[in-house]
């Protein structure tokens, strides 16, 4: 049984092995001890913190633990709220007509313009799983306890949903994108930028990145070719998002060109369909899979397992296995989403 809970410092070795396996473009998870360690008391942090009324800058980084082994199988995250210590920048796809009546002419072009459209959302973030585990659901309960935590504790996120999705890259961590703008306007190459942007060190876009909006006709034909398009190894993630009901408003990362996906918290299909009820804990006839999560903060756990669920009192039913993974008792509120 794979175990979500909030990380804590005893995780370290592990994290910076995800961070070691998720490879170039994953910003963020850096190969760098300051920055990982500094992350984990970040979010330590932010999951003790209590009255929490609105966003602010709080992390929420959590792990997914295989509960035969006690081995960390991937990271999953929330950042409450984008922009908040450090700058957040993003290309939006713009489209224009050039036009003359006299000559006939029209010409519809696209164009590439710099900006901070998502400060204060909050974002989906760091989901990673090592290849040994992505089988069956975890992948799923990864991402979707994620929504369980946001039906339950809405004010401490932003109404706007966001998750920027890796570009194609690749398994050198060359981006097409990229090497279009380094040649043009930087002198570094895509790692050390992605390095750099995971560390917190973005001041180097505000003082290289072109000012002026960019012409889309005006890039080589292969970065032209992987705007708004994902990484191989993203494509799950992403179409677990589309489900949900996230879609790209035509913004891309300005080192890639990856989607951004956003969607109203209130119309998240997770959050919309999920439900809550009183724990009774007894040995059943299971008769539905769930994902299920307690309702505690602080302590945050959520697994997949099969329940015996009665709408009518609006009992659930879990073994006294899974009530002692999610540290949980008969009486007790969760919150849980029916797996179709």
């Amino acid at each position: 049984m794979l175990v979500v809970r909030p990380i804590t410092m005893t995780d370290y070795n592990a994290l910076y092995h995800c961070a070691i396996e998720s490879g170039y473009g994953f910003t963020s998870l850096p190969v760098n001890e300051a920055l990982l360690s500094h992350r984990i008391e970040h979010s330590e942090a932010s999951f003790a913190k209590t009255d929490v009324q609105c966003p602010t800058d709080e992390s929420y980084l959590m792990v997914g633990v295989d509960s035969e082994s006690g081995r960390i199988a991937g990271t999953t995250a929330i950042e409450a709220y984008v922009g908040w210590d450090t700058p957040s920048y993003s290309y939006h796809i713009s489209t224009i007509l050039h036009s003359s009546r006299r000559l006939g002419v029209n010409k519809v072009v696209k164009l590439l313009t710099l900006g901070n459209n998502y400060i204060g959302s909050s974002e989906l973030c760091t989901l990673f799983l090592l290849p040994e585990y992505r089988a069956g659901l975890n992948g799923r309960l990864m991402s979707k306890c994620r929504f369980l935590m946001l039906a339950e504790h809405r004010e401490r996120f932003a109404q706007t949903i966001i998750a920027e999705m890796r570009g194609v890259s690749d398994e050198q961590g060359n981006s097409p994108f990229w090497q279009w703008l380094q040649e043009h306007f930087f002198s570094i190459d895509f790692s050390l930028a992605d390095y750099l942007t995971g560390s917190g060190h973005k001041g180097f876009i505000a003082e290289l990145m072109p000012k002026l909006p960019i012409y889309i006709n005006l890039l080589s034909p292969e970065a032209q070719a992987v705007i708004g398009k994902v990484h191989d190894k993203t494509k799950p993630a992403l179409k677990l998002l589309e489900e949900e009901g996230f879609s790209c408003r035509n913004y891309v990362d300005i080192f890639d060109a990856g989607p951004t996906v956003e969607c109203d918290l209130r119309h998240i299909e997770s959050v919309r369909h999920s439900l809550s009820a009183t724990v009774k804990v007894a040995q059943h006839q299971s008769r539905q899979k769930v994902i299920l999560s307690n309702t505690s903060f602080e302590f945050f756990r959520a697994t997949i397992t099969e329940v015996d669920f009665h709408p009518e009192s609006e009992t659930v039913m879990i073994t006294p296995e899974v009530a002692q993974a999610l540290l949980i008792q008969s009486g007790d509120r969760v919150r849980f989403l029916m797996i179709r």
